[in-house]
């Protein structure tokens, strides 16, 4: 089935305004809508939807429904505790509303990192430190979830530059026998044009985080990210393909305009399942952000991380916003 052709591009502060994001210039809304993909029963988690995650931006960087229960042991069922990165300038409070009380539902024991704090960060802006420097904050993070919980490998789910970290921290400091699957959703895998990423750090300016494109340069985690930066060029220089070992699941969107193009997130090698959103649900016309609330991208997540069948198809319903 044809995909339809893009409508004209609008402003990105356009389309935030439309989507309800712009709640009283990004401050804190007095509501807190529970969206997700229904009404929760007594015993689970209720799944956070777009004004939670606004609220959660600022008012709970730190902390996310369903993650961090140092207490939690894994089951037989689901014996790799699963590690949530958040995106460039996001934090675990707002990256992971849905899919974090959505895995602790479903039985996992569900961990998250905020990675890349500076001082510019205001402690909740992440991603600004060096990607090679998070990934070394990631390796003690999955070494301090094996010892609480006694497994031998974990899973990790990273959004953007969450996804990227990941893959220097398997290719180049030898994390892969410690990860059973990894989930990148719109992953920089090779790199990124700067435009995406500086369009989407000045929107912050709405969320109090004055940033303007002046200052991008004193974001390494940001710089890092170019198609053409030394971290790039290092990360692929002994091979275009990820190790053996882990199962990979990378997945897109078309309409991301923040890692262009969206072909640029696909990684090769053994155990590599790649995905576009769009040749599942034609008409989900989610965006880089909204990937985070999207419902076809929770389904795939869990599907991949529980060795579901290749050819899975999700519901086409509850697509996240166009959001870049």
């Amino acid at each position: 089935m044809r995909i339809p052709l893009r409508t004209p591009r609008t402003s990105v502060r356009a389309r935030l305004s439309r989507t309800g994001l712009a709640l009283t210039a990004f401050g804190l809304s007095a509501a807190l809508v529970m969206g997700g993909s229904g009404t929760a029963q007594a015993s689970q988690l209720p799944e956070g939807g777009l004004a939670q995650a606004v609220v959660n931006y600022v008012a709970s960087p730190g902390a996310v429904a369903g993650a961090n229960d140092w207490s939690c042991k894994p089951t037989a069922q689901h014996p790799n505790p699963v590690i949530l990165l958040p995106g460039t300038f996001a934090n675990i409070g707002a990256n992971f509303v849905r899919l974090s009380p959505r895995l602790k539902n479903n039985g996992y024991c569900v961990f998250a990192l905020n990675y890349g704090f500076t001082a510019l960060s205001l402690d909740r802006v992440g991603g600004l430190g060096s990607i090679t420097a998070s990934a070394v904050e990631l390796d003690g993070f999955v070494n301090r979830v094996r010892t609480a919980t006694g497994a031998a490998k974990v899973d990790v789910v990273g959004h953007s530059q969450g996804g990227s970290v990941p893959i220097w921290w398997i290719k180049k400091m030898g994390g892969a026998p410690k990860v059973a699957h990894y989930v990148g959703l719109a992953p920089s895998s090779h790199g990124t044009t700067l435009n995406g990423i500086v369009e989407l750090a000045d929107q912050l300016n709405l969320l109090g985080f004055a940033t303007g494109v002046s200052q991008v340069a004193q974001f390494p985690g940001v710089l890092d990210q170019q198609v053409y930066s030394d971290y790039t060029k290092q990360l692929w220089s002994d091979g275009n393909t990820v190790p053996a070992g882990p199962k990979y699941t990378v997945i897109a969107t078309r309409y991301d305009e923040v890692v262009t193009p969206y072909s640029s997130q696909v990684l090769s090698g053994s155990n590599v399942t790649n995905t576009v959103l769009q040749d599942k649900c034609w008409f989900d016309r989610v965006g880089h952000v909204g990937l985070f609330d999207d419902e076809p991208t929770m389904e795939l997540t869990l599907n991949a991380l529980g060795d579901g069948p290749a050819g899975f198809q999700p519901w086409c319903y509850g697509f996240g916003p166009q959001l870049v």
